[in-house]
């Protein structure tokens, strides 16, 4: 038996190949979109992929599972309760898939989703019993999946079958199971996922706080609170994994002068700056959105963008398409036109305008100064873009909680012309949010670094 696991930093999505040697033949469970590197890696061991299984139905990341079943003509299976309207296996608690020498048996364990399946692995050429397991979104390192995604009204059901699921399906099976989930650290679909890709089940019921013994209602209540914000653009990504995902095909760079690229700016596309905050700083197209290519590209994108929009890249380097290209594919952004392929200073020659300045980063201290003295005469708006729980712990006096995933509804109680300073936790998603407000039109925009963490370790005042 063969596997490997495929890990997305920032997403923190890991996804697997399973392969029978002896027969040629393997597997891909929770595909995400850019499948060539399974291809690469069942080719370099002889394998056909004949199966694509999914665990569930993701809300924070589109599957592959179109692409990769478009080029190799593998099946999908997913559990009967998913509801997907793609052509599909339905496969059902108990049912076994074999593959070779490998036998795959479904576990149904609703709590993250109603679908929701752990698949227990056995290489049968060793031993009847399960080597591994993989997890899905049912069970993390060091957390579990979160309840809400499907709904907050759903929460608490889902809460409730979580718990048969781990107490009663789980937790009898041998210590010595191996455990491979779907998400690893930097995933929203826990409360805090560990950064270890794998662990076992003696150690998670040593040491995994969802797994303490508790009476059902207290699991409930703690698997329902203290969550974190949800993913940007998760509703949307869910009905695009239920009704199925159109291929993304090859990818291929498109480089567009600014002759050719105005006409689509004229018919409303935007223009995505992936540049370095400096270079943004320094000189931007006014209107544009800036959010660098990093690793967190896919988290950010869903709060300041809109997600049928078409768009048009700024890049600091052509060899940055590809890369950018399946970041924002990941999470359901496809309509991505090209990259610029002249810079801003033939953009100015054009006689196209060009702006500078940014959101200015402040350290908390210069927040409270701030906070007593105003800007240019200008009483300043804090604005804590946590969720509930954290905001409830402790936050700047006077702020207002807006979380980071309702502000694009709730520009309304902001006024853009009053100065605002946005804080977070850390100032990542105080980030974000401050790039969103920045391309609505605020005028005067401050993200307080290092977030409200910072400002309790100095000792200044918190109201609770």
């Amino acid at each position: 038996m063969y596997t490997q696991q495929f890990f997305i930093e920032g997403l923190g999505c890991a996804s697997y190949l399973l392969g029978c040697e002896a027969k040629g033949i393997a597997a891909v469970v929770d595909p995400d979109r850019e499948v060539q590197k399974y291809l690469d890696a069942a080719g370099a061991r002889g394998l056909k992929i004949t199966h694509i299984i999914e665990t569930h139905l993701h809300a924070d990341h589109v599957s592959g599972n179109s692409d990769l079943a478009a080029r190799t003509g593998a099946s999908i299976y997913l559990h009967e309760a998913s509801g997907a309207e793609f052509p599909h296996e339905k496969l059902k608690d108990g049912q076994v898939i074999s593959l070779g020498n490998i036998r795959i048996k479904t576990l149904h364990t609703p709590g993250h989703t109603p679908e929701s399946i752990t698949l227990l692995v056995s290489d049968s050429t060793r031993a009847e019993q399960p080597w591994l397991a993989l997890t899905g979104d049912t069970l993390f390192v060091g957390d579990m999946g979160r309840p809400d995604l499907v709904g907050a009204e759903a929460a608490n059901g889902l809460a409730g079958e979580m718990y048969t699921s781990l107490f009663e399906k789980i937790l009898p099976l041998e210590d010595g199971l191996l455990l491979y989930p779907g998400h690893g650290a930097g995933s929203l679909c826990g409360k805090s996922i560990g950064s270890m890709r794998a662990t076992t089940l003696g150690f998670e019921r040593l040491a995994n706080p969802a797994l303490a013994p508790r009476q059902k209602q207290e699991f409930i209540a703690f698997a329902t609170s203290d969550l974190p914000e949800q993913p940007g653009n998760h509703r949307r990504i869910k009905a695009l994994n239920r009704a199925g995902v159109k291929p993304l095909g090859e990818v291929a760079p498109r480089a567009l002068n600014i002759e050719q690229a105005i006409p689509y700016f004229e018919q409303g596309a935007g223009l995505l700056d992936l540049r370095p905050k400096a270079a943004y700083v320094q000189a931007h197209v006014p209107g544009s959105v800036h959010l660098e290519a990093d690793d967190q590209l896919s988290n950010r994108i869903g709060f300041v963008f809109p997600p049928d929009a078409p768009m048009i890249l700024l890049l600091e380097r052509p060899d940055q398409y590809l890369q950018v290209v399946y970041s924002l594919a990941r999470v359901g952004y496809e309509n991505v036109i090209g990259y610029l392929a002249e810079g801003l200073d033939v953009w100015e020659q054009h006689g196209l305008p060009l702006t500078a300045g940014d959101i200015k980063d402040i350290k908390p201290r210069e927040l409270q100064q701030l906070m007593a003295d105003g800007v240019d005469g200008k009483k300043l708006k804090v604005l804590d873009v946590r969720e509930p729980w954290e905001f409830q712990q402790g936050h700047v006096p006077g702020a207002l909680l807006i979380p980071l995933g309702q502000l694009a509804g709730r520009l309304g109680e902001l006024d853009p012309q009053q100065p605002v300073a946005v804080i977070c936790a850390s100032g990542n998603r105080s980030q974000s949010a401050a790039a969103l407000l920045g391309q609505k039109g605020f005028t005067t925009l401050f993200n307080v670094a290092g977030g409200t963490g910072t400002w309790v370790r100095q000792g200044l005042p918190v109201e609770r």
